[in-house]
């Protein structure tokens, strides 16, 4: 049986046990820190407390190892794409300059630029396991809950819940659909060579689109004759209170999110300089 990716499994963690809100304004809250700061000992700090909240939840790494993949490919881009277009950024951010290797032209690779892509790939690496944790350790219900809590209108948070409710599905759909089409002599083994298999693949994608929209047009019906949206408000199926463990967690979250802060900008600039 193929393994689920990013669909929601209970392994009984203490991360699965906290409040959908609580992982949902911790989420946010080291999302928004990493993203802002660029004080290298704050990012490593979080770092570490992101792979020890992910470790602790005990998520299978199969439900995650192809998105994790993708990230890992986007980031090597990313970072091959910063020196390109902009080979002398981390010096003209730290103001010295300390060469190491010259390449070519323009393109020389210096202390200060490896510094920096380094702080830009931690920042990756800091915002990333809370992200996944979130959707792998949040059941969809109370996922569309904790947005509303926090503001979102229930209409939209009922979304993405059915969104993250059928990635699951149309992953099954799409082995099924696969295994037909191979049935009727369609290879889509790796023996098959690598453009034939993208062809073939290509030739599955639309019978998974019509199952798809098929299966959105049944939903739509079922809440539109149920009168979903009528009200301005509504209960959920799945929603439970915060309890002191959330609490704790919440104000921990808060206070470290503060002292990244107040470390990062303690001496005005965001920008922890080791070279001066």
């Amino acid at each position: 049986m193929a393994v689920k990716l990013l669909a929601y499994s209970d392994t009984g963690s203490p991360v699965h046990r906290l409040n959908g809100v609580t992982k949902l304004s911790v989420f946010l809250l080291l999302s928004i820190t990493g993203m802002v700061i660029y004080d290298t000992r704050c990012l490593l700090a979080l770092l570490v407390l992101s792979l020890s909240m992910f470790a602790g939840s005990k998520v299978p790494f199969k439900q995650y190892s192809f998105v994790l993949y993708l990230i890992l490919i986007f980031s090597v881009m990313n970072q091959l794409a910063i020196f390109l277009f902009a080979p002398e950024q981390g010096v003209q951010i730290y103001g010295t300059r300390h060469e190491l290797l010259p390449i070519a032209g323009r393109y020389t690779l210096t202390a200060e630029q490896l510094f920096y892509q380094f702080n830009v790939l931690l920042k990756f690496a800091v915002v990333v396991p809370p992200a996944l944790l979130f959707l792998l350790a949040t059941e969809p219900s109370e996922f569309a809950s904790s947005l509303n809590r926090v503001g979102v209108p229930y209409k939209i948070a009922y979304a993405i819940s059915l969104t993250m409710r059928y990635i699951p599905d149309v992953q099954q759909e799409f082995m099924h659909i696969s295994t037909a089409a191979q049935a009727r002599g369609i290879d889509l083994s790796r023996k098959e060579k690598l453009g034939r298999r993208l062809k073939n693949m290509g030739a599955i994608l639309l019978p998974l689109v019509l199952a798809t929209l098929e299966r959105i047009e049944k939903v739509s019906a079922a809440l539109e004759l149920r009168g979903f949206g009528r009200s301005r408000r509504r209960t959920w199926y799945r929603s439970r209170p915060l309890t002191r463990r959330d609490i704790l967690v919440l104000i921990c979250a808060v206070l470290i999110s503060a002292a990244a802060f107040t470390i990062t900008f303690w001496d005005g600039s965001r920008f922890y300089n080791p070279f001066l």
